[in-house]
């Protein structure tokens, strides 16, 4: 029997990652729990994204997602990020939701992404995941996509629920990331 978890009001805590140079955002939903208990995105240890994108650009990372240095791990993180002038965030500000359920998701509302916009060299927005693209597209689209000459496209969820998509063909479709030409 799966036990069912309730429902939580979760507000984002956790900062986005962008600096000016930043030309690619990369949004998720909303981290999941164990994202929030590491204070950074797709920190649960059987999510793929933090093997999926130093694929796409021909690295690894030395700490996994369990590392016993946290600060380290996220350090390690970030720093490839800015690297690759990638900024991290996620198009939820606040929300209900069970777990990690990304389909338990209520009452979503947006991050507010005029500073991020304004003054970095973002042009193009990739959201991890169906819900991620449509929650964009419902709460963020009309304020953003215009005014910021953005383009915006859905890749597949790294997430383990989404058993589908294995490694390499996640790899693939994230490489778009690494030459955004869409």
């Amino acid at each position: 029997m799966i036990a069912k978890v309730d429902s939580q009001n979760i507000i984002h805590q956790i900062p986005p990652v962008w600096d000016s140079e930043s030309r690619v955002l990369i949004l998720g939903t909303m981290p999941s729990p164990k994202s929030r208990e590491a204070g950074f995105f797709y920190m649960h240890p059987q999510n793929r994204f933090w093997k999926v994108l130093p694929a796409v650009f021909g690295e690894a990372l030395r700490c996994s997602n369990n590392s016993p240095d946290r600060e380290a791990a996220i350090s390690e993180r970030r720093d490839f990020l800015l690297r690759h002038h990638i900024a991290l965030w996620d198009v939820i500000a606040s929300c209900e939701i069970s777990g990690a359920a990304d389909s338990s998701i209520k009452n979503a509302l947006p991050n507010d992404f005029s500073k991020i916009f304004s003054n970095s060299k973002i042009k193009h927005v990739f959201c991890t995941g169906k819900t991620a693209f449509s929650l964009w597209k419902k709460t963020c689209a009309k304020e953003y996509e215009e005014h910021f000459l953005l383009t915006v496209k859905g890749l597949p969820s790294t997430s383990p629920a989404n058993a589908s998509w294995t490694l390499e063909k996640l790899i693939a479709a994230y490489k778009v990331i690494a030459s955004p030409r869409m």
